[in-house]
């Protein structure tokens, strides 16, 4: 299939193109590695989180990851984080939203890519209505990708934090409509809430910068296996979790 350019008016054949995209493998797990010694991240586990999380993932059963967001660099620390936790063995099956601006250089493109990035065409920049079908087409993929045995990752705040890296932002009904649709096609996912923090910073748009989030802390809840059956009620959810891990990541850091 041919590689589109990500835009919004041809949004029908990027998501055809990610619904389908596999990154190699062994290149995201190299990736993966070198991000890992570049970023040292801190990876903490509340009771017993640890050892249900390689249960989970054991299992086979799709998972959501929820993590806050703080800086521009927070995908990369997460993939360093994967690599230093059981999400090892995911690596290469595990997808991101990332922002659509992210797929337009090309050299970023390809790291993003690699990192199993779908994109995401965001009301803040294109406008409510306009991004509305793309919306709805990215919610769709994200759940197919679920029930092929992909877990996701999702920033559900949607945008860098500029006020107070301790209290997570409001949190949209995305993360809760995607879980939905997941479930409505028998592939139910399970919710995992990860903090992170990288020390006090002056709040900005970006965020700390890449060598200011070195040996930051990534906390993880213990997995929540049964979600509401509501969008709305499963996204308040991951708000609650995600300020559980917030908490956390901040105590131990």
């Amino acid at each position: 299939m041919p590689v589109p350019e990500v835009l919004l008016d041809d949004n029908d054949a990027v998501y055809d193109y990610y619904l389908r995209h596999q990154q190699n493998r062994w290149k995201a797990l190299a990736s993966y590695a070198v991000l890992a010694r570049r970023f040292r991240p801190r990876v903490m586990f509340a009771d017993g989180a640890k050892q249900q999380l390689t249960a989970l993932i054991r299992s086979g059963r799709p998972v959501i990851y929820a993590i806050n967001h703080l800086s521009t660099s927070d995908p990369y620390t997460v993939a360093a984080t994967a690599w230093r936790s059981p999400l090892r063995s995911k690596i290469g099956r595990v997808r991101v939203l990332a922002k659509d601006e992210l797929f337009v250089e090309p050299e970023q493109r390809r790291k993003v890519d690699m990192m199993g990035g779908i994109p995401v065409f965001r009301g803040k920049d294109h406008g409510i209505r306009a991004v509305n079908a793309a919306g709805q087409r990215m919610m769709d993929v994200c759940a197919q990708r679920l029930v092929a045995g992909d877990h996701l990752a999702i920033f559900p705040e949607g945008t860098c934090n500029e006020v107070d890296h301790t209290k997570v932002q409001a949190v949209g009904s995305g993360i809760g409509h995607i879980a939905f649709r997941a479930a409505k096609l028998d592939a139910a996912p399970a919710l995992v809430a990860i903090g992170m923090n990288y020390g006090q910073h002056v709040p900005s748009a970006v965020g700390p910068s890449a060598a200011e989030v070195v040996s930051g802390v990534a906390y993880f809840r213990a997995p929540i296996l049964e979600l509401p059956q509501r969008p709305g009620d499963i996204a308040k959810l991951v708000k609650d979790e995600l300020q559980l891990a917030v908490d956390g990541a901040v105590a131990r850091y």
